[in-house]
């Protein structure tokens, strides 16, 4: 299922793809990642047959530039396929450092990590393609337009998913308890680890580029790789110290 979901991506990320077809492209790996989710979901629970389930971890160091705004549209993804992210900050000699650490179950990680690739590439695309209007300062334009990308995308992504839990819970009533007995287990794996976690405080961006960069998130290709590449000139962000997803 995820290799059908790479392909997909790398086609919606080909700049010879349409908006149209970016979009299309775009839904359907979405709503594959979501099922294959609940998927995974229901079958582990019944092999574990009321055993406690493992939930795993993984830290993903973020690159500069727009350090917040990157982490803020990864904490967005986690969220959308029932994974919890916290924001870890360290300033050391070479500036400030981000990490994201992930919890959640395997195939809703590896979800996670797909689509994020895939939005930093289609980001960094986005930004290159469209100038701050005269006036406004460039980073700060930049950081604002990333936000409304982040935006659109976590409303796609809600309603991917209550699409696909619906179509799931009447093939398999029950499949709502099993979602929330998971969220329940990757909450209490966040809170075993960072028991003293707190919310970092709102940000206030003064740029004016929320408006195009919402409008470039809903046309957004929502998954992919390319991660290398994405991370040379990509975008995110959120505050912490940690702050919880």
């Amino acid at each position: 299922m995820l290799d059908k979901v790479r392909k997909l991506l790398a086609k919606a990320e080909d700049p010879a793809c349409t908006r149209e077809e970016a979009e299309a492209l775009t839904a359907k790996a979405a709503e594959l990642i979501a099922k294959y989710g609940i998927d995974q979901a229901v079958l582990a629970a019944a092999a574990a047959a009321g055993r406690p389930q493992a939930v795993g971890s993984r830290q993903v160091e973020l690159q500069a530039p727009y350090l917040r705004e990157k982490a803020h549209l990864l904490h967005v993804v986690a969220g959308s396929l029932r994974c919890r992210s916290v924001r870890l900050e360290r300033r050391g000699p070479d500036g400030l450092r981000i990490s994201m650490h992930l919890f959640g179950f395997e195939a809703d990680v590896a979800g996670v990590e797909l689509l994020f690739a895939s939005l930093l590439v289609q980001a960094a695309r986005g930004l290159l393609a469209e100038q701050a209007p005269p006036g406004q300062q460039v980073a700060a334009w930049r950081r604002s337009w990333l936000v409304g990308f982040a935006s659109a995308v976590a409303h796609r992504f809600a309603e991917a998913d209550r699409r696909s839990r619906e179509r799931e819970e009447e093939r398999a009533p029950g499949v709502a308890l099993v979602l929330a007995d998971r969220q329940q287990a990757v909450d209490r794996a966040v809170e075993e680890q960072y028991p003293l976690l707190t919310r970092g405080r709102a940000r206030r961006l003064t740029g004016g580029g929320f408006a195009a960069g919402k409008e470039a998130g809903r046309r957004a290709d929502l998954g992919g790789a390319r991660v290398a590449s994405a991370e040379r000139h990509a975008v995110s962000g959120g505050r912490s110290r940690p702050a919880p997803g």
